[in-house]
């Protein structure tokens, strides 16, 4: 596994170079899960009810990949599916009504329910049930100028007769036992979503049916906005930056990663003082012509991402608190590896079992 990946002004991964040690503890314990084992670490740096940032160190990018993929598209959770409209008379159709309300996140845990595969199946321990009912009030007719009529009276504005149908509309219907065995009743995670908007005399009423469900069926069932991780950025100065060259260093981060450090009789000295800072920009070691110190600063600043460090940024949708995502994830990365590790076994004992035979 390469420990850093080196980058120039221009190319991301340029060359790396193997672990020697890493190899050797391979080959010394004879199992890969026994040396990530023995490496693994992971600290969380921030959390709080919309994110988590954390670092995972030791392990291959397929792991720290996995998890990531695993967090957007395997991690259930509960959503509207399936909508059953009795009257819309406003101006939106009732494809695009049904599909806004699919996507409004729920608070409902998903380790609560079973699965359901078909409508027809649907019972109280597959089936969350939503009431919506919205109609727009009157408003007088006026008199207008030319003999016609108004539905706004003449010093009201176009947005006071405007109804707004947001998700505090939704109603939870309990269906069965379900409010004996749920923890918390089951609501919009947001009460300001705008579903659509109303003008006067007209009306929504619907049912909408919700299920559990993973992102990898529909992007609606993810429960996190976005899941990413970068490579923790290892910057070195090869060789001492001072004087004029450290405030030119200084000056082309836009991130603010160096500092001056003073050294005393007016000596100063470049300092790497935020590495994790760094987006790896390359402005610092970029050609710049009719810049002081602009050609030569690849000779003084290394730039390199570390191989097994991950910087993992979880934001989540609102289903399911961050940390959860990230617990839940990593058990169904456990279970996927024990499946393997069984189906391996397995393929072994068969292929045992041909070689006896034969």
């Amino acid at each position: 596994m390469a420990e850093y990946f080196k980058l120039g002004e221009h190319s991301i991964h340029e060359e790396f170079r193997m672990k020697n040690e890493e190899e050797g503890a391979l080959e010394k314990s004879g199992s890969y899960a026994d040396v990530v084992a023995s490496r693994l670490s992971v600290e969380v740096t921030k959390s709080d009810r919309e994110e988590v940032e954390f670092d995972l160190v030791g392990v291959d990018v397929s792991i720290a990949n996995a998890l990531r993929r695993i967090m957007i598209a395997e991690v259930p959770t509960m959503a509207i599916e399936t909508v059953y409209i009795e009257e819309n008379t406003g101006v939106m159709h009732d494809e695009v009504l049904s599909h806004r309300l699919g996507l409004i996140p729920l608070h409902a845990d998903p380790e609560s329910f079973e699965d359901l595969f078909d409508p027809e199946d649907a019972t109280d321990v597959n089936t969350i049930v939503f009431g919506l009912e919205v109609r727009a009030p009157l408003v007088p007719s006026t008199t207008i100028s030319g003999g016609g009529t108004s539905s706004r009276p003449s010093d009201a504005p176009v947005s006071a007769i405007t109804t707004k149908v947001t998700s505090a509309h939704l109603k939870w219907l309990p269906q069965g036992d379900q409010d004996s065995f749920l923890a918390e009743p089951i609501r919009p995670v947001y009460d300001d979503i705008i579903i659509t908007k109303l003008r006067p005399g007209q009306a929504i009423a619907l049912e909408a049916h919700g299920r559990k469900g993973i992102g990898k069926d529909h992007a609606k069932f993810s429960p996190v906005a976005t899941a990413s991780y970068r490579m923790l950025p290892s910057i070195e100065l090869s060789l001492p930056i001072v004087g004029d060259r450290a405030d030119a260093l200084k000056a082309r981060c836009p991130l603010n990663v160096f500092d001056i450090e003073d050294l005393g009789d007016e000596r100063r000295t470049a300092v790497v003082a935020r590495p994790r800072d760094c987006t790896m920009c390359r402005e610092c070691i970029r050609v710049i012509d009719n810049v002081p110190y602009g050609k030569d600063m690849q000779q003084y600043v290394k730039l390199k991402r570390k191989a097994d460090h991950f910087l993992f940024k979880v934001e989540t949708a609102g289903q399911l608190a961050p940390l959860r995502i990230v617990h839940d994830a990593l058990d169904i990365l456990k279970g996927k590896c024990e499946k393997w590790k069984l189906e391996l076994q397995h393929a072994a004992i068969s292929t045992s079992d041909n070689h006896n035979i034969s």
